[in-house]
This record gives structure tokens, sequence and C-alpha cells, in this order.
């Protein structure tokens, strides 16, 4: 059979008709004894190891790959054909820092499904990240297997929620018996098959572990053969500044003899535009003399957090919510509050670049619907205040998350072209990488730019984050591996999420398996919930 030349729908459905034909394949006397369970045909391959595409046939069965050969090879019989003509056929793109746990553990069975992810290509989550992982790692693969999942997911401890289950909210020194407990329990998560140990040191309660205890606490993922991943404590100028967060990450993998993962690598705010050469020089040199270091990151000019986050002092933030509120009300802590908060949006890129995009807690929601989309500036014109006293206002009633746009181009290119430096979403609710990220990068700096090449983006959204996770057998188009594999159209594939409609699905993915079942056909998202909860090395529930 010839080689299809278009990825067009019609053009497909013909091709694979023609071929079943042929092969005497598609027949009800043939379905009950093929040798394969789906033929995919046709298709460029990258296999995710970053080496150029080949023409090759990929046969699955059992939820494995089966089959690797050659195009004009001979092949086994099949249920089912996929003609992949005109796409692009790789491994499952493999995330290694979202924040939909949330979804995953829904009654709705459409947000269980994960659609905003197997749109864009991506099987595989990573959830728990910065610091916020539950060290309950068996109840929760437990209750991600009874619900049913769109896609696979890993999950991380976390320092922060390990820390506040020990000690509390509190800015202080664990005691010998509190470093104990906190051992235990992360210990006894990396036991469950918990990916590494995550934080999120810019934030509370991360923000108060010394470095020293979070090196103790690294030694124990690193006894279980885990990784170290880490919201770095600062990506800006907000205490000692980028460079010395990088330093810290580095002497803590060197410290703590664990590989130390950098999450959505950046350089955030002008204060720290153009340190992106500064910190690659630092990694470079940290892995050349043994430290494994490697980092994520999301194609997009702005970040994601919440205002408070954004622009008040961790001391501010200590204990309770009452506690916050009540500090907010504080006179006496008025002129240094209002210092800081002005300072940090000076460090943003002032209220023009931030934007509210949604709420994390108990708001004042009869005003909500006409702030959403709409940046600091503009909020405070309509409450005819000041964008301080507007963001005083908004942020003692409570903490609404935000986009600001505080990156620079030049920055996201370099970082994106370090070889150590793969693929990943950040994705949540309210900004527009949780459902685009891939085929952004993919038409952005693949198409449009060159700054990577189709092999290597399939590399850096698969094959890499696979070894650096220790996830086996996933992460690759190679026989013996997890039949995640998907087929986008190249012409095609691209997103639609912006950030005034984050959730718009992205177009152009055409087939996906998750686990040798198909669970997008023909461009058609099916309400098949194929993803398993993944342990570290690669076992499932």
């Amino acid at each position: 059979m010839k080689k299809a030349k278009h990825g067009n729908a019609a053009a497909r459905a013909v091709g694979a008709a023609l071929f079943c034909l042929l092969a005497a394949s598609c027949g009800a006397d043939h379905a009950d004894e093929a040798a394969l369970d789906v033929l995919i045909v046709n298709g460029e391959v990258y296999d995710g190891s970053g080496a150029k595409a080949r023409e090759l046939t990929v046969g699955v069965k059992g939820g494995e790959i089966a089959y690797l050969e050659p195009q004009d090879a001979e092949h086994p019989e099949a249920k089912r054909i996929i003609d992949a003509g005109g796409l692009i056929v790789a491994p499952g793109f493999i995330d290694p820092h979202t924040h939909v746990l949330g979804d995953l553990m829904s009654a709705d069975e459409k947000r269980r499904l994960n659609a905003r992810y197997l749109t864009q290509g991506v099987t595989t989550v990573f959830a728990g990240n910065d610091g916020g992982g539950s060290p309950d790692i068996v109840a929760a693969r437990e209750k991600l297997a009874a619900g049913g999942i769109g896609t696979n997911a890993a999950l991380f401890v976390g320092h922060g929620t390990v820390r506040e289950r020990v000690m509390g909210n509190k800015n202080r020194a664990p005691s010998p018996e509190e470093m104990d407990a906190m051992k235990a329990l992360i210990a006894s998560a990396m036991e469950e098959g918990a990916l590494g140990l995550s934080t999120g040191l810019y934030y509370v309660p991360g923000n108060y572990a010394t470095t020293e205890e979070v090196i103790e606490l690294a030694r124990v993922a690193a006894g279980h053969g885990g990784v170290y991943e880490s919201h770095i404590r600062d990506e800006s100028s907000y205490a000692d500044g980028l460079i010395a967060a990088v330093e810290e990450t580095i002497e803590i993998g060197e410290k703590a003899e664990i590989p130390v993962h950098i999450a959505h690598i950046k350089a955030l705010g002008a204060d720290v535009w153009g340190k992106s050469a500064d910190v690659v020089a630092l990694v470079e040199a940290a892995r050349g003399r043994g430290v494994n270091v490697t980092a994520d990151q999301y194609p997009w000019l702005a970040s994601s957090t919440s205002l408070r986050a954004a622009l008040v002092p961790q001391n501010f933030r200590d204990g309770a919510e009452e506690e916050i509120k009540a500090r907010f009300a504080d006179q006496e802590l008025a002129a240094d509050l209002r210092a800081a908060v002005t300072e940090n949006m000076r460090r943003r890129g002032g209220p023009d670049r931030i934007f509210l995009t949604g709420y994390d807690g108990v708001t004042k929601e009869d005003v909500w619907p006409q702030w959403k989309s709409r940046s600091l500036s503009d909020i405070a014109g309509e409450l005819d205040l000041t964008p301080l006293d507007a963001a005083l206002r908004i942020m003692r009633e409570g903490d609404p998350r935000i986009v600001s746009f505080n990156m620079e181009e030049s920055d996201l290119e370099t970082f994106m072209a370090q070889p150590w430096v793969m693929t990943g979403s950040d994705g949540v609710d309210g900004h527009p990488r949780v459902a685009a990220s891939y085929p952004k990068k993919y038409a952005d700096y693949v198409k449009a730019k060159p700054v990577l090449s189709t092999a290597e983006f399939v590399r850096k959204s698969a094959g890499l984050v696979a070894e650096t996770f220790h996830l086996e057998k996933r992460g690759y188009i190679k026989e013996g591996y997890a039949a995640d594999i998907i087929a986008f159209d190249p012409a095609a594939y691209a997103p639609r999420a912006t950030y005034d409609e984050p959730d718009l699905l992205s177009e152009g993915v055409i087939h996906v398996l998750v686990n040798g079942k198909i669970v997008i056909d023909g461009g058609e998202v099916k309400p098949v919930f194929a993803g398993e909860a993944l342990q570290r090395g690669g076992a499932s529930d």
C-alpha cells in the first residue's frame, strides 16, 4: 500500500478501509484471532529518544507495544488498523508538573477524563508538586484507580504538606522529634511508590525551612531512589534572588546525593531578566561535577500564582487565615505591608501586567464576575482607588489567583534550548498553560521559530521525563513498553486556549492510546478511562 500524503480525515478513513481489505484483518472472522489489538501504519514515528523520524509500523497488544518494524515489512493481523498517513506518531507526552489532582479525584466524569491534557497528547501527568503532595500515596492511588481516570498519574510527596501536618503553619525550626516525624512520613510515602520529594520553598510553609532541614529530608527520598523536585526559593529578587536559589537547589542535590529538578525554570521580573545565561552556567557546572540537575518549563511569558503569594511577604502569611487577615487590619504593620506590596508589584511588572483569573477561597462573590480577566489597574480605576489600595482591599477578603506577564522571550528561549530542560505545564485553572502548553511549544518554537527540532520536542515531552523520574517502560516507542501513543497532525497541531478563555481544548491530536486503549479516535475524545495510577519505577494499581 502506498503511504498517504495528507492527514485529512477522509483520506485516512479511505486508506484505513483499503488497508483492512488488503490485509484481510477487518472481517468478523479475523477480529478475534488477530495477533494484535491495534496496528498503526503509515506514520512518521519519533521514538522519544531524540532520534530522527522513521517510517515504522507500530503494533499494540494487551496494553504494550508488541510490534515495531519498517512499514514495508509483513505484519501480523490486527483488530483495528489506524492509518496515520501524514501524521506524527510519538510516545504519549508526560507532564512532570501539574495541578490537576482535584480533577482526577472529582466525582465529575468529565473532569476525571482529563481532556485538557489528552487533547495536547499528554497521556501521563504528575501531581503533588510545589511541596503540596500528600504523604498518603497508596490511599491517593486507590482513589484514582477506583474512580477511573483518563490519563495516567504519578505522585510526589510534598514537603509543605508533611511539614504542616507535623508542625502546623509555623515559621520556626522543627524539634528533633518533629524532624523524625517528617522523615517517617516521607519514608512511608517513598515506600508506597512516590516519585520523590517536592518542595515549594517560595511558599508558606516551605519557605520557613532552612536549607539544612531540606537536605536532611531529601536524604530520605534519596535512600529510596527518588528525585528532589522544587519550586525554588526565589525565581526573581524577592529574597536572596534567583541565582542564590539555584545555588541552594544544587547544594541540596550535592549534599543529599539526590537528583534535583527545578520546576518551571524562569527569570521572573525585570530585576532578573537576562539572568538565564547565568543560571545555565551554574547548572552546567554542577552537572559537570556529577550533580544530576534537570528542569521543566512552560512556553508562556505569564506565570500564575495567588495574589498574596505574589505581593505579600511570607512573614505576613504565617499562621491561619484569621491571623493573616488580622495583620492586614493591624495599623502598626500597615506601613511595612504597603511598602512590601508596592515593591512586589513593581517586581511583577506593575499593576498593568497583573490580571485576576479565579479564587481559591472565601471571596466577595458579588463582585467577582466583573473582575475576572481584568488587570489591577482596571479594577483600581473602577473602585476609585490606587492599584496598591485595590490590591490590599482584595487580599483582605480573599486570595485570588492571578496571571502576571513577567518574563522575557530571550530568557524563555535560552532555557528551552538546554538538553536538560523538558516540557511541563504547571497546569492550573485560569491559565491557558493547563490546556495548551504542548501545542503552543510546538507551534511557536518548532514551527515558527527553530528553537527545537521535532525530534527534540518529542524527547523533551516524553523520553527525557520518563528517564529523569524513573518511570520504567514509558516515554518511548519501543517493544515491551506501555502503549501510550499519540498521532498528531503537524499542520493542525495548535493551541486554542487564551488568557481570556483558558480551557479551550487544543486541536490537531488525531489519535491517542493510553495503555493500549484508544481514547481519542479521529480527533474525538472518547469516554474511556484507560489511565493508571503509577508508582516510581513503572508499577501501577
